[in-house]
């Protein structure tokens, strides 16, 4: 896979996607954006990688959309434009791998839309987060959908309006990041996430992540209709069926992802 604006690597069952734009903070220009969903779906297909982790290059993970494609657009042309910085957020729902975002320096703006959009996040202790928009007279309206799921009204109207930063901590203490690490460590951190993942079922990993993104708007008593039908599907697995058998005997599982 050859790309212009992005770097892939594989590794022990890991598909790295690097932003490969630092003299511009890895800001989100439409041929990123092209190929940033492209490579997701590429490696969502390939069957030597078992999870994604996306990086940034230089001092950043990203700082938005690249404003110098901003100017001289029609409302239609607009529209195209912004519909592909998007997409990620549906690209990663619909993937069966789990997406990580591995971040660094500043996640601000569609970087900080990817950070949500992303299934998990390890954020270096010194990065900074924002949705920061509305500075611009524009609105973070994309990045704060996934983000409002777990916010709740009060933050995500902050988040949205105020255009403030704030810090890994405070990332990690509202639940838009999983874990935050010194600097130093962060991609240690993120690879040692990433074989916790690998570890696992493959069959129940992809299955997992499936029925969180299909239960999201979902009433609460069909949430558990298809728990039923998941578990009932699970206990027929050959991995179920090994894992059982691996705790009783003490062993580690061999997992067949059947």
């Amino acid at each position: 896979m050859s790309f212009e604006t992005i770097l892939i690597e594989k590794k022990d069952q890991m598909g790295v996607i690097t932003l490969n734009r630092p003299e511009k903070f890895n800001t989100f220009s439409s041929l990123m954006a092209r190929e940033l969903n492209e490579a997701l779906r590429k490696l969502d297909e390939d069957q030597e990688v078992r999870v994604i982790i996306i990086k940034g290059a230089g001092r950043a993970f990203s700082t938005g959309i690249d404003v110098s494609e901003f100017e001289g657009k029609k409302p239609s042309e607009y529209h195209q434009w912004l519909a592909p910085m998007d997409q990620m957020h549906l690209t990663i729902a619909s993937m069966v791998k789990p997406v990580i975002a591995m971040v660094q320096g500043y996640a601000v703006a569609n970087g900080a839309g990817l950070v949500a959009a992303a299934d998990f996040a390890i954020m270096a202790e010194d990065a900074k987060f924002g949705t920061t928009a509305i500075n611009v007279g524009l609105l973070c309206t994309g990045p704060i959908i996934p983000m409002s799921y777990g916010l709740g009204k009060k933050k995500t109207l902050e988040m949205l309006l105020s255009g403030e930063m704030i810090d890994a901590k405070e990332a990690e203490r509202l639940g838009l990041v999983n874990k935050v690490v010194p600097p130093e460590k962060l991609e240690e951190e993120t690879f040692a996430f990433a074989r916790k993942l690998i570890s696992k079922s493959p069959l129940a990993l992809r299955i997992g992540k499936q029925f969180y993104y299909q239960t999201i708007d979902m009433p609460f008593p069909q949430r558990f209709v298809l728990n039923a039908e998941i578990m009932a599907r699970l206990s027929m697995s050959e991995d179920a069926h090994e894992g059982v058998s691996a705790f009783i005997e003490k062993r580690r599982p061999n997992w067949k992802g059947k």
